[in-house]
Parts: C-alpha cells; structure tokens; sequence
C-alpha cells in the first residue's frame, strides 16, 4: 500500500511541474550543448516517419501555383528541370505535411515572407524540426529580387582573383540569411569542354586547376571554417560527375570518359571540395560510363565518402530519382529508383512525393533498415543545429532591404564586373575612346536589358541594374553625344528591316558600339538562347546579329562588339570584321558600368580567359591543354588552332617577362623548388597582369597534356615598373597517374612556361630535372 501512495505522489507532483511549466526542456533545444549530443537526443525522439520526411525536400507554394498556371502535363513536368507542382496535392495538403513534420526541405521557396511562412508551420509540428530552405545562388542570391547579382560564374573566374570570388560568395551567404535561405547549390565544378551545352556560364571554365581554386574559394565563402552560425550557408559541389562533356552537348546525356580522363580532369575539383569541408554533394542528371550517377556507389560511398572522407549529406537533382526508371531505365519503378538511389548513398530527395512511401514500404518489408536512414538524417539534422536554425528559423522582413544590396556589396560587385571583362581584340589601339566631340550610337539586342544578369536571375529592380546604354551616357558624360538604337531585347525577332534602320543611324555617328550575345534570363523563356538545357548544335551569334555586326562594319564607322553571354561563341566572321571585342560575359548588376569604364579607359581591362573560343561548332572539343597528338592533323582549308585559347586577355598596356629562374634544378622526388620570374610594365599607364605558370611533364609510358597550369598570380604594376613573382612546385603538382593508376612524382625533365596566357609565343621557359 505505501508503494502505492508514494507512486500517486510521484506522478502527482511530476503532473504538477508539468503543468506549471517548468519541466525540463529537452536536450536538442539546449544550443549550450554539444552539437553531436543534440543530433543524438533528437533522433532517439524521432518516429520513422519523422525521420524519413528530414530527406524529402518540395517546391514552394508561390512556385506551384506559378507552375499549375502554366497548364503543364505530366509528361512536361516530368521533363521540366525548372518548374514543378504536385498533380493531387494542393498548397493546404502541403501546409498540413510541414504542419505535421512530414517535410524537412524546400527548394524554389520565392520570398522571405513564403519562407517564415514555412517555418511557422513546421514549428507546429511535435518536434518542431525547422526547414532548410535551399536556392540557386550561383552568383549572389538573385532569384530574390532586391540582391545583388555578381557576374556569372564564368565572367567571375575570369578574373583569377580567388580572394574577390571568396568574397562575392561570403556576401551571398549574408544576403540569403537575411531573406531565409539557409543552403545554395554552388558551387558548379563541372569542368567546360563543349560550348555547346547551355550550362557553361555557371562553370569557371575548361581548366582543373583554376576551377578547383575558384570551387574552393567559393566553398569557403559561403561555408566560413566550419558553417556555424547565421552569417554562413551551406554549399553545394555539383554535379557528380562529368555532366559538361556528354556525348552531344546535351544536358542530361551520357559521358563516356576514361577513369584517366576522370581523375586528371573531372575529379580532383570534388577532391578538393571535399577536403575544404563542404557540406553537400549533389550527382548529375547524366550517366557516367553507362552507371547513373544518381545510382553510383562508386562515386558516392566508395570514391566521395571512403576514399576522400567527405562527411556531409547528398542530395538529387531536379528528379533526378525519379529519371533512374523514366529516362536511364536502370530501374522498373519509382520504388527501384529510390532503393538503388539510396544504396548508393543519397540523403535527401529534390522533390516531391513518391519518396517517403517507397521508403517506408521497404523498410516495413525488411528490404531497408532504420539505421540506414539514421545515417542520412543525422548529417541533415547536423546542418540545421550547426545553422543556428533551432534557435531562430526566421528572418526580421522589416530589415531585408537594409541587408541586401548594400553599398558594400554593390563596389564588389562592380569591381568583379571590372575584372571578369576580357579585352579580346584592339585593332590600332581604338579603345580607349577619346570621348571629347564623338557621336556615339549604342545598338544591339543586349545594349539596355537585364541579359547581362544571367541565368539563376530574376529580373532585379531598374535601379539596382546599370545597362551597357546607362553605362556609356553615364561614363561619357557630356564629352560625347550618345545615341541609342533600339533593335529591341528578342534576339529571336532582330529582322532585316531592324538591321537596315539601325545601319542608317549608324551614317550619323563617329563610333559604333553593337552589344551582342546572349540571353539566360529564365522569366525571357521564349528568347531565351543560353543557360540550363538552352543546348544548341552551333555556337555561332543566335539568329541575325553577325548579319547586322557585317551592316553596321559595311558603313566604315569603326565597330566595337560588346559581348554579353553565358558560353564561348563562335565570333570568327565578327573577329575579321570589326575593331574591338570586349567580352563581357554576365556581368551582373553593374555590368554596364564596367563596360563603359573599359571603352573609355577609365579601367584598364585585366580579365584573362578561363575557356577557349572555337572557331566554329566542328571545332568542339577545343581546349589548351591536350595531348600531343590532338593536332598532328589538320583540318582541311581552316585553322585547327582555337580563336582565342585559354589566358589571353589585352591591357591597354604592355608586359614583359624575363626567363624563369630556379631556386635548384635539380632536386628529388620528395622535395620542393621555387620558381622566380621577373615582370614588366613596358607600356604608358598602370595595369594588372595575371601571371600564369604551366607544366609540361617529363617524358613516359603515359601520354600527358602538351601543358597544364600549375599556378597563377595576380600583381598590379606602373608604368615601367617590375616585380619578381615566385611560385613554389610540391612534389603534388609534379605528381600524375601512371600506367597502373598510381599517383606519385614524375622523374625526368619537366619544363616550365611562366607567361601572359597559354600560348606558347606567350610563355618563358626552363626546365627542372627531378631524381628519384
């Protein structure tokens, strides 16, 4: 009887503590304790359920109402990578799902006020788990309109400025915290090879070792040292692997590449993300050597987990689950899929229904185990608690505007528009422009849009984009007249008719300023010629812009073609034509002002390629660094030699370079040399050069580029001034695959190039011996 009584006390006084409120929290909601004792503790609260729905990640409701609007069938939707709703399901059925703790993610989340929406509902579920809100912020966070929008990866690595694009990342990071978004997929570390395929502008171009640093860079920006607290996001390696060279320059189609081929060039950019900490992994929508990359064990677990340590989580692309049965068919159904996708290590689906389900079906029929999903779930849970979201899901939307698109991160942004800006071609020294009595006409289908935005943009506010027309009026000043003709945004629509009414306003002015290219933006679909699955089987200017560039040439006024594009085009005929290139990539929101600032000298130009031009589309694919017997051969009547090869890049000034000198040239295969070369400023004005330094190792069973960049730095010289630049060599960069795949240090003569590009009339040279 008296265990009795006491029992009645203990439950009455522990009903007593409940009801006043001061039983004790749990441990996950303590931000004092560790973040491994916090994952542990939830997850032991956990039902399956409530597990499985932290992997599965939706669109946003405004992006599925704008998707129904659009009357897609199922078959468009299951082809769409850009738009998605839930045939069934509407905006309440998914309020209830997060209101029941049933979905951990969302992508496609268009506002910050749809984003606290969110996470007011999932603060209703029992555990009260908050989301991770992901977006695409490849080059600031500019599917929310308000940010600042940087140039597109591609301009951006053209700047070979590691510290400025580490920069523009850790600004995109504050400017997504402030609007509710938690996780971008960047950095893009496919590595460009074929200019057909739309994706190319969200690349840092064709070469390994720039990407990898620029990847790195990125990584670290967006990430800081460990990803804790509200001023960082989480970063995304994609795609996994080999998506940018398919067999046809089309996005999603097979690559068939050698395990060589793979670890020279496509792997080590993953490698070194994953040694830069980075949290997520996303594989590609294509096959690699006929095994799904959403289906590879190798690549996931194997490769990526056991081999390079990466401890982060994975997650699909746009259904890409989904195409493992629909488009690959190495599954029957969509039950299958999700099995051989999770096997092979994925965490999280991008999205939608027909995931959950078959996970719990499989589980109940003992085909899965809980403790596999544990594993998925606990790297999930991990991110949330390291992001602080626990303690503060929301955003103050009173606040916003003072923390996007601040004057800091406008003069970042301008100054990576300065220096992505390639000057190609310069005939007779026509740029600078002597602006003082000129009659300027400014024409062309991307003279005054938002093209220069690119893709993973949404049209930003007017006043927060500086146009190439707004660019030129405002630089020239009142020096000069300048005149604009309007061909009107739609490449698709420039006629004969607009060309003839453009080539007579040209008769009336001095210099003619023809802004060409490209057009990404995804709300533009209809004129849309560049970005993701925008392939194209030739890469000349699309429609009749090298006929109206011929017209306005044919006038004899001196042309200057100011390209705005996502990828490398074919410009042979235009090159031959005019007076000047600029190519200015997407050079984001103050695009047009560094253009101008370039016409007229204001900026001295000092962005150098990060990818080849191909005469033509035959051409493809082009690249410096290829083997020795690429080019034995020669095309019939046409050069065999890209337009523009990787590193060039005109200054209004003139460098020169002494021959490299070695600290010792001789050393064995466990030591280091130092390589010093002296530069030159040997022209009139002050200038920035990128230094590169390439490799040509020794000879071997194994055949190996003609050369590859092993360094780069970039130094600011005046006039007549001259600076010795060192790079130092570890025996990793004289490292490579031999005939049995083992990575070690070559033995023989290696010569090193240390130049203005990769050209060899371009490069100095000396060689280094290396013993055993």
């Amino acid at each position: 009887m008296r265990k009795v009584v006491v029992l009645i006390f203990v439950l009455f006084t522990s009903g007593m503590r409940a009801g006043t409120g001061k039983e004790k929290s749990p441990l996950y909601l303590d931000p004092k304790a560790k973040i491994e004792e916090r994952v542990d503790d939830l997850l032991s609260r956990m039902t399956l359920k409530e597990k499985v729905a932290q992997m599965c990640q939706y669109v946003g409701f405004q992006h599925m109402r704008e998707a129904e609007a659009r009357r897609m069938n199922s078959q468009q939707l299951k082809n769409s990578d850009a738009w998605a709703f839930y045939p069934g399901l509407t905006v309440k059925n998914i309020e209830d799902m997060v209101s029941r703790g049933e979905i951990g993610s969302f992508l496609h989340v268009l506002s910050p006020e749809e984003a606290n929406k969110l996470q007011h509902l999932a603060l209703k579920s029992r555990l009260k788990i908050p989301l991770l809100m992901g977006i695409d912020a490849l080059h600031g966070n500019g599917m929310i309109p308000g940010s600042t929008v940087y140039p597109s990866p591609i301009g951006l690595s053209c700047t070979w400025d590691t510290m400025l694009v580490g920069k523009t990342a850790a600004q995109t990071a504050l400017e997504m915290r402030s609007t509710g978004f938690h996780w971008a997929f960047s950095p893009n570390l496919d590595v460009a090879r074929d200019a057909r395929w739309g994706r190319v502008g969200e690349t840092f171009g064709e070469d390994t070792y720039l990407v990898t640093a620029m990847g790195v860079a990125v990584i670290k920006g967006l990430q800081g040292e460990n990803l804790v607290g509200d001023k960082r996001v989480i970063a995304c390696a994609k795609h996994l692997v080999a998506g940018s060279e398919p067999i046809n320059g089309l996005n999603v189609a097979p690559s068939d590449l050698s395990e060589r081929t793979l670890r020279d060039v496509y792997y080590p950019p993953f490698k070194a993300s994953v040694a830069a900490g980075v949290y997520t992994v996303m594989p590609a929508h294509n096959e690699i050597n006929g095994i799904a990359c959403h289906a590879n064990r190798y690549l996931m677990t194997d490769l990526l987990r056991k081999e390079w340590g990466f401890n982060g989580f994975y997650v699909s692309d746009f259904k890409d689950i989904e195409r493992l049965a629909e488009v690959h068919r190495v599954a029957v159904d969509q039950r299958e899929a999700v099995y051989k996708s999770l096997l092979a290590g994925m965490d999280m689906h991008m999205h939608g229904p027909q995931f959950m389900e078959p996970i719990l079906e499989m589980i109940a029929g003992d085909k899965l185990t809980e403790g596999r999903i544990d594993e998925s779930v606990r790297r999930i849970l991990e991110a949330k608690f390291r992001l602080g979201l626990f303690e503060n899901p929301f955003v103050d939307e009173k606040k916003i505007s003072e923390k996007l698109f601040t004057k800091e991160h406008q003069q970042t942004a301008l100054e990576a528009a300065r220096k992505s800006i390639v000057l190609l071609k310069n005939s007779e020294e026509i740029l600078p422009l002597k602006s003082i009595g000129k009659r300027i006409l400014v024409t062309g289908p991307n003279a005054n849009n938002q093209a220069m935005l690119g893709d993973w943009s949404a049209l930003q506010p007017i006043d927060n984009v500086v146009t190439v027309l707004q660019g030129v009026r405002k630089v020239a000043g009142k020096d000069a007249e300048v005149n604009f003709f309007d061909t009107g945004d739609a490449i698709p629509e420039l006629s004969r008719d607009i060309i003839r009414s453009a080539v007579e306003a040209a008769r009336n002015n001095d210099v003619i300023i023809a802004v060409i290219g490209e057009n990404a933006l995804r709300c533009e679909s209809v004129n849309r010629n560049s970005g993701e699955n925008i392939d194209r089987d030739d890469i000349d200017p699309a429609g009749l812009q090298n006929e109206l560039v011929e017209e306005l040439c044919k006038t004899g006024k001196p042309v200057i073609v100011v390209l705005i594009n996502g990828r490398p085009l074919s410009i042979t005929q235009i090159q031959k034509q005019v007076a000047a290139i600029i190519e200015a990539w997407e050079p984001g929101s103050f695009g047009g002002q560094a253009v101008a600032e370039i016409l007229f000298g204001k900026v001295n130009p000092s962005g150098k390629l990060s990818i080849s031009f191909p005469r033509s589309v035959g051409q493809i694919p082009v690249f410096y660094n290829h083997k020795p017997s690429q080019y034995v051969r020669k095309y019939l009547r046409t050069s065999s030699e890209p337009l523009y090869t990787f590193g060039d890049g005109l200054s209004y000034t003139s460098y020169s370079y002494s021959t490299p000198v070695l600290d010792k040239s001789y050393i064995g295969s466990n030591e280091m040399v130092t390589v010093t070369v002296e530069v030159t400023n040997t022209g009139v004005r002050e200038g920035e050069e990128i230094v590169q330094m390439y490799l040509r190792y020794p000879v071997s069973d194994v055949t190996r580029a003609v050369k590859e960049l092993r360094g780069f730095r970039t130094i600011s010289l005046k006039a007549g001034e001259k600076k010795l630049v060192s790079f130092v060599l570890t025996p990793k960069e004289l490292s490579s695959y031999d005939a049995k795949m083992n990575f070690k240090v070559d033995t023989g003569e290696f010569i090193i190039m240390v130049g203005g590009s990769s050209r060899d009339e371009d490069l100095k040279t000396t060689i280094l011996t290396v013993g055993i």
